[in-house]
Parts: structure tokens; sequence; C-alpha cells
């Protein structure tokens, strides 16, 4: 999956450029760190000595203190001991569900679980997070790292899309509760490959469908990528399929009229080119707009 330039930094965080699966993953927020420590006080490193019953080696561990537990689980994260950081973050949660470490520590356990690439985990602390605390000042970067777990999932075109649609709606999500962050000008980047991937997949199964003379099925493939995905670089290529389909069909009307709309649209594109050629073979060039020369080889492979 191609990814993005890494965003502008934001007032209150800064993360780094989201990993792929084999790249050392963002870094966490410098305020996420901090900002449960300023409330600790000097019990940061509270609870560690041992009373007599807890030094038996046969005796249960005794529970940390919140803040220990927290500040262990950085130290964890730092250390790149995300495994032992989300058991850390999941303590503090289980134990301590109404302290000032309890919201820090889900979006922290969320964050561990992603670095983890256990992706299902990561996006239940995240739920939890945002169902639990959506006025958080955090809440931007918890939507926005939801949206990463299913982009990092993303399948190629050939392969099942459930992950890319998922992703579609948590890159939206991003896009529509937090339009003037830097997470929203990075989403919306991502959201743009996302259709390309989605505009893909229903080109490919249209074309499966035309090689099999199953014209009307891939005409609703074609249909979908003009209609839902029109300014992807798959809407060329699906108007000049449509008019294929459509002569072989026998439906001359609908061939001109979605070769006129890819003349209009395209002009100098490859796609017209190809189409202005299939009407011409058919003697169907009666007012057809004939192609204009490229704007750059980009341009022509539209």
């Amino acid at each position: 999956m191609t990814h993005s330039q890494t965003p502008a930094r934001p007032a209150r965080f800064s993360p780094s450029q989201p990993r792929t699966r084999r790249r050392r993953p963002r870094a966490l927020p410098a305020l996420l760190l901090l900002s449960p420590l300023a409330l600790g006080g000097c019990g940061l490193f509270g609870g560690s000595a041992k009373t007599g019953a807890a030094a038996h080696k046969h005796a249960a561990k005794p529970l940390q203190p919140a803040d220990a537990l927290y500040a262990e689980g950085i130290a964890q994260l730092h250390k790149g001991e995300n495994k032992k950081a989300a058991q850390l973050f999941g303590e503090i949660e289980v134990n301590y569900p109404y302290s000032t470490w309890a919201s820090h520590a889900e979006l922290l356990q969320g964050y561990a679980q992603y670095r983890r690439q256990n992706f299902d985990s990561a996006v239940s602390a995240l739920n939890r997070f945002i169902e639990l605390h959506p006025a958080s000042p955090e809440a931007a970067y918890a939507y926005y790292l939801k949206a990463l777990c299913f982009y990092e999932q993303i399948e190629d075109v050939q392969r099942d899309q459930t992950f890319t649609l998922e992703a579609a709606q948590a890159l939206q999500d991003v896009v529509s509760r937090f339009p003037d962050s830097a997470y929203a000008r990075d989403a919306r980047i991502k959201l743009r490959l996302v259709e390309n991937r989605l505009a893909g997949h229903q080109m490919e199964i249209g074309r499966f469908y035309q090689r099999q003379n199953l014209y009307a099925a891939a005409i609703s493939r074609y249909q979908v990528v003009v209609q839902q995905y029109q300014t992807t670089t798959f809407a060329p290529e699906a108007l000049d399929r449509l008019v294929e389909c459509y002569l072989d069909l026998g439906l001359v009307k609908e061939a001109r009229r979605n070769a006129a709309v890819l003349g209009h649209n395209y002009p100098g594109s490859r796609w017209y080119l190809h189409a202005y050629d299939t009407l011409r073979r058919h003697g169907l060039l009666a007012g057809a707009a004939k192609p204009k020369a490229t704007g750059g080889f980009l341009f022509g492979l539209l």
C-alpha cells in the first residue's frame, strides 16, 4: 500500500509518518507521554517497595499504583516491547478505571497494539477510548489511528476489499469530525488512494465479466466506477469499456453517449483515442469530437 508524506505536526501532537507493515511505527505523541505524568506528582515511581509478605517467593506480586504502571508502560514502548506495554496499560484500565491515568492508558494500549500489528485489539481499545472520551483533545488522534489500523490491512485489487471499505469510512470520519486538523489533511490524501483501490477492484471484476461476454454484469461494475469513483484514475477506462460493452450489445445510442462523456472530460487520453477508433470501426463517428493532443505523458495515460 502506498503511503503519503508525513502530515504537518499538529499543535498538541507530533506523530511521525505511519509505518507500513515492515517499517518502524510512528513515534508516540509527546503530549500523550507527558500529560498524565504531570498529574502524577511525586508518586510516579511509588509502590515499588516490597512488603514482607510480597517478598516471599510464593506470594502474589502486589499491584503497582497506576502512575507506576503507566511509567513502566511508557518505558516498554520506548524499548519496543509493545506487548509488555499493552499489558501494562491494560492493567491500568482494569484496576484503575476511574483514575486520571485510565483514559491515556486506553489510547496508549491501542497504540501499542497497532505497533504490534494486532489491529483487532488496537481498534477495540481505540473504540473504547472514543466512546468514553468523545470530547478529549486526543480524540482526533484516536480516530486517525483507528483509520490507520484498517488502512494497513488493505489488500491488492484482486482480493477482498473489506478492509478498504472500513478504511474509507474511518478516514472519512477523521475528515468530517476534525476537518482543520493535520490528521484530516493526511486522511484526505489516503482517502483518495483508498477510493482508487476500490475503483480498481470494480474494474478487475468488470474486465473479468467482459472477457466472459457477460456484458450486463460488466456494465454494472463500470457504471459504479463512473458514478461513485469519477475522480479516480480508472474513470476514463471505465467509460471506454462501457462503449465497447454497449456496442457488443447493439446499444449504439448508449455507446455514443458514453464516448461523448469520455471525449468531453478526457479529450487527449489514450482511452478516448481507443473509444474514437472503436466508433470509427463501427461507422459511428458522425458527431464525435476528434481526440485532442495530449497535455503531457501523464495526461495521455488517463
